[in-house]
């Protein structure tokens, strides 16, 4: 299986859906822009947001065993994808692409 890299290209929130929708919360994300994961045979990262991996999952997986081009063509490099992780308050967008 090849290796895949998760790289951290952005961060957005909503304060004013998380004042109007949130309960009050302590901790929210420890994603920064620009860190990068690994995630080897398709395994979640070591230190990687749960929630977000249930969002990438299926698209590093399947990049893992060799496969690629989603949705015909969508992405310039057809090994890769951008996926944003599904917290609608703070979603993060994700660069996943084939390192070997």
């Amino acid at each position: 299986m090849k290796k895949v890299k998760i790289t951290v290209m952005k961060i957005t929130t909503y304060p004013e859906l998380s004042a109007i929708y949130e309960n009050p919360i302590e901790h929210t994300c420890d994603m920064q822009i620009g860190k990068t994961f690994i995630s080897v045979k398709g395994k979640k990262p070591l230190g990687f947001c749960d929630s977000a991996w249930d969002s990438v999952k299926p698209f590093v997986k399947q990049l893992a065993k060799g496969k690629g081009n989603f949705f015909d063509g969508w992405m310039k490099n057809p090994y890769s994808a951008m996926i944003s992780c599904n917290d609608g308050f703070r979603p993060v967008s994700f660069y996943i692409e084939v390192v070997e």
